[in-house]
């Protein structure tokens, strides 16, 4: 009887921890001085975090406050893509975070080229915006995922499903 063994490759972040962070941010610059008058706005919009302050130096002092809260939970900043700062009539500045999920093909691609190239012994099927890794030994898929942890790319990757 041969048994196969597998895992998923993703890149997805942890919505309950970005949930949390957004929330100790709103929570934070409620008590600031600094954010005094300036009517900060942080909203989870689908996949998008939109973020408003009075100037843009207080913008820029939320991203910044957003980002510690972040990097506390453990949520990558690599997840995130930065929309140019903006004016509003009124004369806020607002930004949006665009929230990145899933691995493309073409990255797929390369993380498979880069297993086949090290002769590590697998099969890869792509899967939507993730990428099942599928081997008969269990040493071979640890294997590929030091390789991968390794070699991260520009965005974070997790491990899950591992069967």
């Amino acid at each position: 009887m041969t048994t196969e063994y597998s895992f998923d490759i993703v890149s997805k972040p942890d919505m309950a921890e970005l949930g949390n962070a957004l929330n100790q941010t709103r929570k934070e610059v409620l008590t600031r001085f600094d954010f005094k008058n300036g009517n900060p706005i942080v909203e989870l919009k689908e996949k998008c975090i939109f973020l408003q302050a009075a100037n843009e130096l207080m913008l820029k002092n939320l991203v910044g406050v957003l980002e510690g809260k972040l990097a506390k939970r453990s949520v990558s900043l690599r997840f995130f893509e930065y929309g140019k700062i903006e004016s509003t009539s009124k004369g806020a500045s607002k930004q949006e975070l665009t929230i990145k999920e899933g691995i493309t093909k073409e990255e797929a691609k390369r993380l498979v080229e880069l297993i086949k190239k090290n002769d590590i012994k697998i099969k890869s099927q792509t899967q939507e915006e993730q990428l099942k890794i599928t081997s008969k030994d269990k040493d071979e898929l640890q294997k590929v995922i030091q390789l991968v942890k390794a070699n991260e790319g520009a965005f974070p990757l997790q491990f899950v499903n591992y069967r």
